[in-house]
């Protein structure tokens, strides 16, 4: 049944992921939604609560925090929007990937137009997407209904819904790029970028009233003016249809250039913003000199360089701009520290037990670097395990290259690019601390940023391993899982009493709070461990199977 038509084909292949990332995200809201109670259990705890969330408005605007909607609203903030991951990738993958693949060039020999092919993958993304949303609101309900939140069921779906047309515009804004780009990479990586900086946008109205206008240049901004599960709040329907409206304009102009332009091929830019071509001889014209075609390594680090800059730009700008936050809010924060117990708990549970206010704030917010950097090397696993499924490295291998080599080759690019972005974002973060005068500790900064590394290679080893029995798709959808589950472990647990053995689960446990309080030698040396034995057993599994098997 399901390969009846394109549309029927391509929701299958969505089927991991729509219960993988409703049911995921969900549970999350869940478990908070029932913890509620056991954090707020005294007058003073939801007094110091609300004063809490004041102080950080910049980070979600605080709406009825001291009710299980308002709190797990206000919890998760912008964070819940990790699972614009899958549709930022699956826009790319969509038309761009099969583009890649060869398959489009068979779809399009049947009797299929490219509108149609085009609105009916556009429509399996957008079934998939409301199927999560549907997952994710009946979970949110049940949640309510056991906290006696007072959520309904139409305000708990309105939930999934709003969170499922953000999500929806971030695959537009990938399938739009996607029409400029050659591989379904770069696409992939200017959208993760734009998220980036269109969370930044989004916070600026909230550091600085005189900033909103700024703001609403964010869709996200649009995404926060509903919020479905405080009963007080609501839905703010108008906000909804900007979106709507906006994810209309997006796939309108994606699908628009993609059946005007040629197969393969990219959309051609306006002549003022094509780069100026020297005449050239056609000797000239080959890339037989090309240094990315020297060798394998080279010609992965050539194909990490476009997304890998994005994703530069994106993490450095985004925590130097942290650091001017925790310089705006200082002052204040250092008078709610010295009076809120609750605060003084909260941060050093998370960001470690630094004395300097400002150091234990920009602690507890670096939880998000390696989750960041993990995010980049999810996408790049994806690129690895799809090369594999789309038949790329069967050309390689018919040359005189070992497997190994070309294993090695390839997680050694990631590795450059892990390496590249974590000292961008140390400069960028010691470049802004000395202008705007934050003061910080060198050598923990440094240990903060750099120790990242391990656990950007640990996932990426897990995404390699785990492609060598199972497809992209899956492969993507499971790596993906894990940085969510590992996000709720370390960034919730601790604020409802997890016992330590619970947080030994998550492989950001073992990133520690350099910036507080220097570097864990010994969790550094356990996350390597662990990345040197997935990385090992992930090259024999490529050495030993059949391709794309």
């Amino acid at each position: 049944m399901f390969l009846n038509n394109i549309y029927l084909k391509t929701l299958r292949s969505f089927r991991v992921a729509i219960f993988g990332w409703g049911l995921g995200t969900g549970l999350m809201l869940y478990v908070v939604l029932l913890a509620v109670p056991s954090v707020i259990t005294t007058a003073a705890a939801k007094a110091d609560l609300i004063t809490l969330a004041k102080s950080f408005a910049w980070l979600a605007e605080p709406v009825d925090v001291a009710t299980p909607g308002g709190y797990t609203t206000f919890k998760y903030g912008f964070l819940i929007l990790v699972m614009a991951l899958w549709p930022l990738l699956t826009g790319s993958r969509i038309l761009r990937g099969e583009e890649e693949r060869g398959l489009m060039d068979a779809l399009l020999s049947t009797p299929h137009s490219r509108t149609s092919a085009a609105l009916q993958k556009i429509a399996a993304m957008w079934t998939a997407l409301l199927s999560m949303a549907v997952l994710i609101g009946v979970i949110a309900f049940a949640g309510g209904q056991q906290a006696n939140a007072g959520i309904s069921l139409g305000n708990a779906l309105m939930f999934g819904i709003n969170l499922a047309i953000i999500c929806g515009i971030f695959g537009g804004i990938s399938l739009l790029v996607s029409q400029f780009t050659l591989d379904q990479r770069s696409a992939s990586g200017i959208t993760g970028g734009f998220l980036l900086v269109f969370i930044v946008l989004d916070m600026a109205h909230r550091i600085n009233p005189n900033w909103e206008l700024v703001s609403r240049f964010s869709p996200i901004y649009y995404y926060n003016l509903s919020k479905a599960l405080i009963p007080s709040y609501g839905v703010n329907y108008g906000a909804i249809v900007v979106q709507l409206i906006l994810c209309v304009l997006l796939y309108t102009a994606a699908v628009a250039l993609f059946i005007r332009r040629d197969i393969g091929q990219t959309t051609p830019l306006p002549m003022w913003l094509r780069r100026p071509q020297k005449q050239q001889t056609i000797e000239q014209a080959l890339p037989a000199q090309n240094w990315s075609l020297q060798s394998v390594f080279a010609r992965s680090i050539a194909n990490t360089i476009r997304p890998g800059l994005w994703w530069t730009l994106g993490i450095a700008g985004f925590f130097a701009w942290m650091v001017v936050v925790v310089k705006q809010t200082e002052n204040s924060l250092n008078a709610l520290y010295a009076g809120s117990p609750t605060l003084v708990t909260l941060l050093q549970k998370v960001g470690g037990s630094n004395p300097a206010v400002s150091t234990a704030l920009l602690s507890t917010f670096f939880v998000f670097l390696p989750i960041l950097l993990m995010t980049f090397t999810v996408t790049q696993a994806s690129a690895w395990a799809a090369d594999e499924e789309n038949g790329r490295q069967e050309l390689l291998l018919a040359t005189p290259k070992t497997r190994l080599t070309i294993f090695f080759a390839r997680f050694g690019a990631l590795t450059v690019a892990l390496i590249f972005i974590s000292l961008v974002t140390l400069a960028g973060i010691a470049i802004t601390a000395q202008i705007t005068g934050l003061q910080l500790n060198s050598g923990n900064l440094t240990a903060a940023t750099l120790s990242v590394i391990p656990q950007g290679l640990f996932i990426g080893a897990l995404g390699y391993l785990f492609s060598g029995w199972l497809k992209t798709s899956i492969d993507t959808g499971l790596l993906s899982f894990l940085l969510l589950l590992w996000f709720f472990i370390t960034f919730v647990g601790p604020e409802l009493n997890w016992p330590d053995a619970t947080l030994h689960f998550s492989a950001l446990y073992y990133y520690g709070t350099p910036l507080a309080n220097g570097l864990p030698v010994g969790s550094l040396l356990e996350i390597l461990a662990a990345s040197l034995v997935c990385f090992a057993a992930a090259a024999y599994r490529y050495t030993r199977k059949d391709i794309a098997r």
